[in-house]
Formats: structure tokens, sequence, C-alpha cells
């Protein structure tokens, strides 16, 4: 974890695929210097790890890409939510705020404290999350520009059990849950993911997680730029919490291969 590898990084798929896989939370890596903020010794941090990261899906994106027939793009947060959530809104519009966790997480999944309560979360916002955003804005335009419209596909895991922090985790929790966006996901791309993913023991819609993520540039503003989130509950594919992948990881790369060939299409809608 005292490592300090490039934040994020921007992998180019086809010049003609509109598809850019966000992969915002499968990585473990806090540099040094944010480590010296959180509070937690290092097993417990490692534990709080285990919980938090969506481990291996980044790989599963990277998989998919691989077998569609257009490869989308691909953008990787490579340093860990606990450094700063980049899907988070940075200000009193994010929900999270209400158990600690913001942009800048200051409570750990089981509602511990992670930072003090008081940490200034701007140092955090300004070196991590604000180039971050910034550089999934330029992601996003560039589809735009080349391909007249953009599909955002965030890849997510989630646990099979709900955890303390989670505010609307008492409905069901499937074994894909597809996050939604009133303005942002269309029917067709929405369609497009029920059919991938049918086989998996069923999906749902916004439980236990809802949402999707857009630059807020974009957000609410531009229909060109559609968005999905895939939530695959981690039973389906890993050993819970922060173990191997096992063989259900392979299916989903097909089924999310399968999704970006089918919004890949120019004539989709």
């Amino acid at each position: 974890m005292n490592q300090t590898p490039e934040a994020f990084q921007l992998v180019p798929g086809a010049d003609d695929s509109p598809v850019l896989l966000h992969v915002p939370h499968s990585a473990r890596a806090v540099p040094s210097t944010v480590r010296q903020g959180i509070v937690l010794d290092d097993r417990a941090l490692e534990r709080e790890l285990d919980h938090i990261t969506d481990a291996h899906t980044a790989e599963l994106a990277a998989a998919a890409a691989e077998a569609a027939p257009v490869t989308p793009w691909r953008f990787v947060n490579n340093l860990s939510r606990l450094v700063v959530d980049p899907e988070r809104f940075p200000d009193e519009r994010e929900e999270m705020l209400a158990v600690g966790m913001g942009a800048v997480y200051t409570r750990t999944t089981h509602r511990e404290q992670l930072r003090p309560a008081d940490v200034d979360p701007q140092p955090l916002i300004d070196r991590y999350f604000r180039p971050y955003a910034d550089a999934m804005t330029s992601a996003v335009a560039g589809r735009l520009a080349a391909t007249g419209r953009a599909v955002v596909i965030d890849v997510h895991s989630y646990p099979t059990e709900r955890l303390p922090y989670e505010l609307h985790g008492d409905g069901p929790r499937p074994p894909i849950c597809l996050g939604t966006d009133s303005f942002h996901t269309p029917a067709w791309l929405l369609a497009r993911a029920e059919s991938a993913f049918g086989n998996f023991g069923g999906t749902g819609i916004d439980s236990p997680f809802a949402g999707t993520y857009v630059p807020l540039d974009h957000y609410g503003k531009d229909d060109r730029v559609s968005a999905l989130m895939i939530e695959i509950r981690r039973d389906v594919y890993m050993r819970e919490p922060g173990g191997p992948a096992g063989p259900g990881i392979t299916a989903l790369a097909v089924a999310l291969a399968e999704l970006v060939a089918a919004v890949s299409r120019p004539s989709v809608r």
C-alpha cells in the first residue's frame, strides 16, 4: 500500500466505439501520504479494504474488452476508494455524507472511525478527485467527438450480506443489480443489459444500489451520454470478503462483452 501507482488510466479502445467501461472501485492501493491520515492499524485497514473494494472488477472489464468485437475504452481507478471516492458528489448533494462516506470517507463500512471527523477533505479532493473527474470528462468528450454519443458502463460489485454503511440495503439483493438514472439510462440500454446478464439468477433495478456515473459537465444536460451501472453480487464470482475470483468471472466477462457489443452498434436505440 506504500507504493504510489498512476492514479488512474484511460485504456484506449476502437476509434469507432462509443463505450467507456468505468472501473472506479477495483483497487486497494493507498499512497503512504494518504495512509498517514487513516487511523486504522494495518490489520484493520486490510480488513476494511476487503469489504470496500470491488475486487477483480478491473480484470473483468479487461476480459470483456478483449472479447468484445468492437473494443471499448476503459477508465480504471488505480487507487482505493479510501483515498477518494470519485463517484460521490464532492459537496452537500452527496447523501452518503450522512454515514461519513462522501467523496472523502471518515467512516468505514461498519461505521467505525477511518479518519478524524474534522478532517479537511479539500486537499484530497484537489489532489485526487478533481483530476480524476476532469480526465473522465475528457474521456467522455472524446467518445462524443469520435462517434456522436457515449455509453458509460460502470462496473461494480457488492457484498452478499448488507453492510452497516448501506443506506438502502433493506431491499432485494439480486445477483445482478442494474443502477439507472432517469435522464441518462434509456430503455434500450436497460433492456440490453437485462438480456446480457439474464443467466445469473436474475437481475434487479436500483436495489440495493441506485444511480450511475456521468461526469458533472454532462449530468442532466446531454442526452448523447447514456449510462448504466452494473453491480454484481460478489458470491456470483468470488469468495467474500476480499477472496480470489472463481469461475463465475469468466461467464460475467462474456456477458459484459455481449452488452458492449449490443450497445456499440451504430443503429442501436
